[in-house]
């Protein structure tokens, strides 16, 4: 594999080798694929309830998409394409019911063990919670993935201590786990298959997240015609996704961008704007990846691009358009909708409260052996925000109504 060393694709624990000819790559593809951990994201909330609407996205379809997109575009730089889309397909595998709200709740939850973020529990997942392989004194090693997909899943790969108010993508204690991953690697600078992965993520959900609200009635673009509209809009984006942007130019990019020819002049149902509305999303998706493949190769030439020779570069007029898509979808659905999402949050602490009460005969085998060995009331805390973060949003209500109904 070009590009990639032996370091690269070792693992935690040594394993046999195998009489398939498949790349240390594809086994890791096929291990994320078949891991019931990315399963549990066809019920877990991209935009809108994953019972919805037969049409919307849920986290599963998210990361398919994401995986696509990646894939194409790491291939086209130079990385090993197996790679690129394992890191898609697993980059949400550590989200918990509800998406971004359940994490907010579950971060909360989880004070007294460090907090919850997504991304340090997708390492965790994959490194010891989805079990697969174990070392010889009996240790869980997850999916016992090779180092580089490993790294290449990390988008933050520092702890909530280095994380000077960003995101972190490493617990306290699964520290070991994520030096080894990182041996070798620049201190705090993300593997150049992350920024792909990462840049991938944006796409995906920018264009796709844009089409559902607009499909479940969210969104109506000719409401966008109008200026104080966008404005509010572009107040959106730059606070939640570009705050280094000032309110004007990410106005004027906005107006360029609904300019363009390709946006459907509205949605009714029927199979002609499906397809523009199709047509919208594949043409996005291709001028966002399209911008950052040509600028990262003006930079660095045709040679094959990966893990830390390379970063990925995006031009500022497609990053901002990107995080005014993002923008479009958090004003009319988010913000709308928070009386709904304040509601799933409340369920989560109270099914918090529940199950610690309760625990450890109220969490499932694995989780329950974890609260037993745990040495201390963090590593007791820390199952339970496991056991919760590995539920579905149907599966966690589910679970909340049985046992508030024991009460």
């Amino acid at each position: 594999m070009n590009g990639y060393t032996d370091d690269d694709r070792q693992r935690r624990a040594p394993e046999p080798a195998k009489r398939r000819d498949r790349t240390a790559f594809e086994r890791d593809r096929a291990r994320v694929l078949h891991s019931a951990a990315l399963r549990r994201l066809a019920a877990k909330t991209q935009v809108a309830d994953p019972w919805a609407d037969d049409f919307l996205r849920t986290r599963l379809t998210h990361s398919l998409e994401c995986a696509q997109v990646g894939r194409e575009l790491g291939k086209s730089l130079g990385c090993d394409p197996d790679l690129v889309e394992t890191a898609c397909l697993a980059h949400d595998i550590g989200h918990p019911p509800f998406g971004h709200n359940g994490e907010a709740a579950l971060d909360v939850v989880a004070e007294g063990c460090g907090g919850f973020e997504g991304n340090a529990q997708s390492l965790r997942i994959l490194t010891r919670l989805e079990p697969k392989s174990f070392t010889a004194d009996g240790r869980s090693v997850g999916l016992n993935l090779t180092r580089a997909t490993l790294d290449g899943v990390m988008k933050y790969p520092w702890r909530r201590s280095e994380a000077k108010g960003r995101a972190y993508g490493i617990y306290d204690d699964d520290l070991p786990v994520a030096e080894w991953v990182r041996e070798g690697a620049p201190a705090g600078r993300t593997c150049f298959e992350a920024q792909v992965m990462d840049w991938a993520d944006d796409v995906a959900y920018s264009v796709h997240d844009l089409e559902d609200a607009l499909v479940a009635g969210h969104v109506d673009f000719g409401r966008l015609a109008d200026p104080a509209e966008r404005r509010l809009v572009a107040e959106t984006a730059a606070k939640l996704y570009c705050p280094d942007a000032e309110l004007a130019e990410l106005e004027e990019r906005f107006v360029d961008l609904l300019a363009e020819p390709y946006w459907p002049t509205g949605y009714d149902g029927t199979p002609r704007s499906l397809a523009a509305l199709k047509n919208l999303t594949s043409t996005l998706i291709g001028r966002f990846c399209m911008a950052a493949e040509d600028a990262t190769r003006q930079a660095y030439g045709d040679r094959p691009l990966t893990r830390h020779t390379a970063d990925l570069v995006l031009p500022r007029r497609q990053r901002l358009e990107c995080s005014l898509l993002k923008g479009v979808t958090a004003h009319y659905v988010w913000i709308s909708h928070e009386a709904n999402r304040a509601r799933q949050r409340e369920l989560i602490m109270e099914l918090a409260d529940m199950l610690i009460a309760g625990a450890p005969g109220s969490l499932d085998p694995a989780f329950s052996a974890a609260h037993q060995a745990a040495a201390d009331d963090a590593g007791r805390l820390r199952a339970v925000v496991d056991q919760i973060a590995s539920l579905t949003d149907t599966s966690a209500t589910a679970r909340y109504r049985r046992l508030r109904a024991r009460r």
